[in-house]
């Protein structure tokens, strides 16, 4: 599957709940117990699927986070994503923004490389929407 970035830098073709990614309550469950895991919040397994935030409103999508106010706030100016905002890094950006470091500090141990690559690598979106501004500035 291509790589699908996100309106924040998340990657639709990395994240589990992905509607392509998903094939069966086993995967809806897995997800739901990693973001409890590393998140601290539980989505009811059934309720997991998402067609990603690049899905036109006029299509109705299917959204993991219907109230997502990043999504809501890059519609409203017009823009692709985050990275071209002039308020780049602002606070609703900020409070998705998720780092391996900071989940092991506050765990207190290391992320195994599997959980890694299944429930922090796909929402790790400063280093993409970072290149992505370097790139609109040249």
């Amino acid at each position: 599957m291509a790589e699908i970035l996100t309106r924040c830098g998340y990657r639709c073709d990395l994240c589990l709940a992905y509607r392509e990614n998903i094939h069966g309550p086993a995967d809806q469950k897995k997800i739901s117990d990693g973001w409890f895991a590393y998140y601290g919040f539980r989505i009811p397994p059934e309720e997991i699927r998402c067609d990603g935030c690049l899905t036109p409103d006029v299509e109705r999508p299917r959204l993991v986070d219907a109230r997502c106010p990043v999504r809501a706030c890059v519609l409203g100016r017009g823009l692709a994503h985050c990275a071209s905002c002039a308020e780049y890094v602002c606070d609703k950006l900020a409070s998705r923004i998720v780092s391996r470091a900071e989940i092991e500090a506050r765990l207190g141990r290391p992320i195994p490389e599997q959980d890694y690559r299944d429930f922090v690598r796909p929402y790790e979106s400063r280093a993409r929407l970072d290149a992505l501004r370097s790139a609109d500035a040249t």
